[in-house]
C-alpha cells in the first residue's frame, strides 16, 4: 500500500465532493473513510484508477450519511426528545411500515436490513457492523430483499419477532450516539406493548427503558465515553429505571422468557446496584448464562467473559474469552480490560492499543487511546 499516493491524492478527492455539492466537512469525513477502504482493499484488489476510485467510494459514503441525516432529522421533528410515559395513541403510520417491511416473502434477516435501511434511515455500514458482516455482503442482501418484494403487494404484515429485531437494532444506534433515533425507538415500542400483549415486546421496552436511563451519565462534559463502573450514578434517570423494572417484572411473571428478557434483566441487574462494586456479578453470568442458550450469539459470550471476570476473577474471564474468535468486535478490547485487571499492564496497554486501532467509532478510539496512554505512563513511573 503506497500511504505516500493516498495522501497525494486526498486534496484532489476532496475538491471533487466540494465541488459535487458537499460541504467540506462531510467531505473530509467521506474522504477518511474511503481511504480506510482503500487501505483494507487496495493490497488484495489495487484499481487502475485510483483517483477515480477514492471519488466514486467518497462520494457514496457521503450520499449514505446524508440520507441518514435527513432520516434522523425527519425522525427529530416528530418526536421529543424524552420518550414519555403513560398511554398512547393505537396508529401509527411508521410502526405500520415496519410491519409492512417484514414481509412473509422475506427471510428474517433480509426483512431487517429492508427496514433498517427503508424506514429506520440507517446507512448499509451501520446495518453491516450490527449484523458482523462484510459492508458488501450487506449491500447485496438489500439489494436482493429489495427485488424479492418489487413485485408483490404489501397486504401481509410480517412477524413481531422480525419488528422487534428492527426496533431493538434502531434503538442500539440510536443509543451510541444519536439520543433522537433511541428515543424514537422507544415511542415505537411503546405503541406496539400497547397494542399487542406479548412478554418479549413488554421485555424490548423496559431493556430500552433501562439502558436509555444511563443515557446522561454516558459521556463526559469533553464528549469523552464514561465506562459503566465510572459513571456517576446520581445522573441516571431514577424514573425510567423504576418504570423499566416494572415492566420487566410483568414480563417474566408471564414464564416465556425470550432474549430481550434476559437482556432486560441483566441491565436491571447493573440499575439496582448504588455502586459498581456492588454489582451481583454472580447472577449477572446465570442471565448471559439464559441469554447464551437462547441466541447463541458470540456477542453475548463476549459479555458474559466480562462478567465471569467480574464474578470469579480476570484469570477465569480470560479463560472464558479464549474460547472465543479473537476476531469478534471488541475481542482485543475485553482482553485487554481483563490483563490490566489480572495486573499484566504491559499486555494490557498493548492491547488497548490494538483496540483503538480496530474501533470504528471516534469516541471509543480515544477512550481506548487513552487507557493504553495511562497504563504505559503507570509503567514509566513504576
Amino acid at each position: 500500500m503506497d500511504e505516500t499516493l493516498l495522501r497525494d491524492l486526498t486534496p484532489g478527492v476532496l475538491g471533487i465532493l466540494v465541488r459535487r455539492g458537499a460541504d467540506f466537512a462531510a467531505a473530509e469525513d467521506a474522504v477518511q473513510e474511503a481511504l480506510v477502504d482503500a487501505v483494507r482493499v487496495w493490497p488484495a484488489d489495487p484499481p487502475r484508477d485510483a483517483k477515480g476510485w477514492l471519488v466514486t467510494v467518497a462520494w457514496r459514503r457521503f450520499l449514505d450519511a446524508a440520507r441518514a441525516d435527513a432520516g434522523r432529522r425527519r425522525r427529530e421533528e416528530s418526536v421529543d426528545e424524552e420518550p414519555a410515559p403513560g398511554p398512547v395513541p393505537a396508529v401509527d403510520d411508521t410502526l405500520q411500515l415496519y410491519f409492512l417491511c417484514a414481509h412473509p416473502s422475506l427471510t428474517p434477516s433480509s426483512a431487517v436490513a429492508l427496514t433498517l435501511r427503508a424506514v429506520g434511515g440507517l446507512t448499509t455500514r451501520q446495518i453491516a457492523q450490527a449484523y458482523l458482516v462484510p459492508e458488501a455482503t450487506m449491500a447485496q442482501r438489500i439489494s436482493r430483499a429489495k427485488r424479492t418484494v418489487s413485485g408483490v403487494r404489501f397486504d401481509r404484515p410480517g412477524d413481531v419477532a422480525t419488528v422487534l429485531r428492527v426496533l431493538y437494532l434502531v434503538f442500539n444506534e440510536g443509543y451510541s450516539g444519536d439520543v433522537d433515533l433511541a428515543a424514537e425507538a422507544i415511542r415505537l415500542t411503546r405503541r406496539l406493548a400497547a397494542a399487542i400483549d406479548h412478554p418479549e415486546v413488554a421485555g424490548l421496552l423496559a431493556l430500552m427503558l433501562l439502558h436509555h436511563a444511563r443515557r446522561a451519565a454516558r459521556t463526559g462534559s469533553d464528549g469523552s465515553l464514561v465506562p459503566l463502573a465510572e459513571q456517576d450514578r446520581g445522573q441516571w434517570d431514577t424514573g425510567a429505571i423504576a418504570e423499566g423494572v416494572v415492566i420487566l417484572q410483568g414480563a417474566l411473571a408471564r414464564d416465556r422468557l425470550g432474549e430481550f428478557q434476559a437482556q432486560a434483566a441483566i441491565a436491571a441487574l447493573h440499575a439496582d446496584a448504588p455502586t459498581a462494586e456492588e454489582t451481583d456479578w454472580v447472577q449477572i453470568v446465570e442471565w448471559y448464562d439464559e441469554l447464551a442458550r437462547l441466541t447463541d450469539s458470540p456477542v453475548v459470550r463476549l459479555n458474559r467473559a466480562v462478567a465471569v471476570g467480574e464474578a470469579d476473577g480476570p484469570r477465569a474471564g480470560l479463560a472464558a474469552l479464549a474460547a472465543l474468535d479473537g476476531s469478534l468486535p471488541r475481542y482485543t478490547a475485553v482482553a485487554a480490560y481483563l490483563h490490566e485487571r489480572d495486573g499484566d499492564l504491559t499486555t494490557a496497554a498493548r492491547m488497548y492499543a490494538e483496540a483503538a486501532h480496530k474501533a470504528t467509532d471516534l469516541a471509543e478510539r480515544d477512550h481506548l487511546t487513552r487507557r493504553a496512554a495511562r497504563l504505559n505512563s503507570a509503567r514509566g513511573g513504576a
